[in-house]
Formats: structure tokens, C-alpha cells, sequence
């Protein structure tokens, strides 16, 4: 099997993203996979100028940009891969912005938006390269706030990308309160790192032996680092209680 990791920091290597991928590959290469990673921060990526060029017979499905930047290399990648993983922190709500121009490119010049097709999910839209954008897919967000509702965008956009591409969705994996877990000198928390950790080594051997990620997995990975009383996170999923300031204060407390 061949994993493909789409790193989409503005750290690049330095920053928790790669952390996480790398530990997920650790479980994937020991079930035997071949894993790489692109990461999109060091690589020469072109925004798309909606010129529409690649869709005339001149430069059918040809970008302006693709002997001017690293897009084709990355699109070769993405064909001999099995599985994609989109891998990216959250900003203000969303992808990084690296993410979404790589998106783009990888989307409008291989498909030719005059042919009208039906997904699978019974979704109409235009023709897709399969080879390309039909990939199983899983993804990676991660995020210093520990609210669910901070990476909720970036879901919803990549579950309405498999329904029209038909990608099979295979798992996400979203890890709160990044800082607290890249501050070393952080030692009250640590034993709740590992557990995440050894989660994404587990995650990358589903990914290899069943394609997909498990639920209980999924689970241990994405929970709180933060000890949160069941009774507190009950309470937080009540608006009544969200709306009482004396109460969310304590709740900030805590998390400190």
C-alpha cells in the first residue's frame, strides 16, 4: 500500500501537523506501507487565476502553471498513491490557506467542467479525473482551542468533497490543544500525549490492514488532553449553560 500525506502547515516539518503524520506513519510502515509526504510550505505552488485556459482544445486540461510550479509533480504522486491524507491546521475555522490553493489546483485543471456527470451520492457535477480526486481519504486537523465546533468547517467541506468526487471518507482524526502538547515543559498532561500518540501509531496500522480507521480509535485519538469531568462536558453541550459566564469562566480556568 502507498499513503500519501498532503502536509498543509505554514510550519511545515516544524509544526504539530508533521508530528502527527509521522506518528501515524509509524504504524502504517510497520503493517509494511509505503509512506511519503509532501509538504506543501516547501513546494512552489501557483494559485489558480480562473482563466479558464485549461479548458479550451488549445491547452485541454493543461494549466498556465504547470511547467512553472510543482503541481504535476504532486499530481504523479497522487495517481500512484492508494490512499490520500489531507493534513492541515486550523485556521480561523478553516483549511490553511496552502491547502485550499493546492485544492484548487489539483481540481479545475484535470477535469473538464463541460461534461455533466452524476456521483455516485446522486450529486450532479462535471467530470473528475478518478485517478486524482477519486482517492480514499483521510483527514488530519489540529487546533489549540479545545472546542468541537472549531474544525466543524473544514469536516463538513471534506465530507461534501467525498459525496461529489466520490472519495470514500476514511476517518478523522482531530487533535485539540496543540500547544499544550508542543509545550515540552508540560508535564501534567503527558500522559494523556501518549495515549493520543499511541492512537495515531494504531491509526496508521487500521489504515494499512482494514482501509479505514475504527471508530473506538478515532475515539482515543481525537479526546480531550484536558481532564474534563463527565458531568462538565455534559453540561458545556447544554446552551443554558454555555450562556451562564460565571460557569464557561470556571471552564477557562481549568483548561489553563
Amino acid at each position: 500500500m502507498k499513503i500519501l500525506a498532503i502536509n498543509g502547515s505554514h510550519r511545515g516539518e516544524s509544526g504539530l501537523t508533521q508530528i502527527l503524520i509521522d506518528k501515524l506513519f509509524i504504524g502504517a510502515k510497520k503493517e509494511g506501507a509505503n509512506c511519503k509526504t509532501i509538504v506543501l510550505s516547501k513546494m512552489k505552488i501557483n494559485p489558480c487565476k480562473g482563466c479558464h485556459v485549461c479548458q479550451t482544445d488549445k491547452s485541454y486540461l493543461q494549466c498556465i502553471f504547470d511547467d512553472k510550479d510543482d503541481i504535476k509533480e504532486i499530481l504523479n504522486k497522487i495517481e500512484q498513491s492508494d490512499i490520500i491524507i489531507f493534513a492541515t491546521p486550523i485556521y480561523v475555522f478553516s483549511m490553511s490557506g496552502l491547502m485550499k490553493i493546492f485544492i484548487e489546483r489539483i481540481m479545475v485543471s484535470t477535469a473538464d467542467s463541460s461534461i455533466r456527470t452524476l456521483s455516485k451520492s446522486g450529486l450532479i457535477f462535471h467530470h473528475i479525473n478518478e485517478r486524482i480526486a477519486s482517492k480514499p481519504f483521510l483527514l488530519i486537523t489540529c487546533q489549540d482551542n479545545f472546542e468541537n465546533e472549531t474544525h466543524k468547517n473544514v469536516v463538513d467541506y471534506f465530507k461534501v468533497y467525498s459525496e461529489f468526487l466520490d472519495a470514500p471518507f476514511i476517518g478523522n482524526l482531530n487533535r485539540k490543544s496543540g500547544q499544550l502538547i508542543l509545550n515540552q515543559s508540560n508535564k501534567l498532561y503527558q500522559d494523556k500525549i501518549n495515549i493520543v500518540y499511541e492512537s495515531y501509531i494504531k491509526a496508521g496500522e487500521e489504515l494499512v490492514i482494514h482501509n479505514k480507521i475504527s471508530q473506538k480509535t478515532q475515539k482515543r485519538a481525537n479526546q480531550n488532553i484536558i481532564p474534563i469531568p463527565k458531568i462538565i462536558e455534559f453540561m458545556l453541550g447544554i446552551k443554558i449553560f454555555r450562556k451562564n459566564n460565571s460557569f464557561m469562566q470556571k471552564i477557562l480556568i481549568n483548561a489553563k
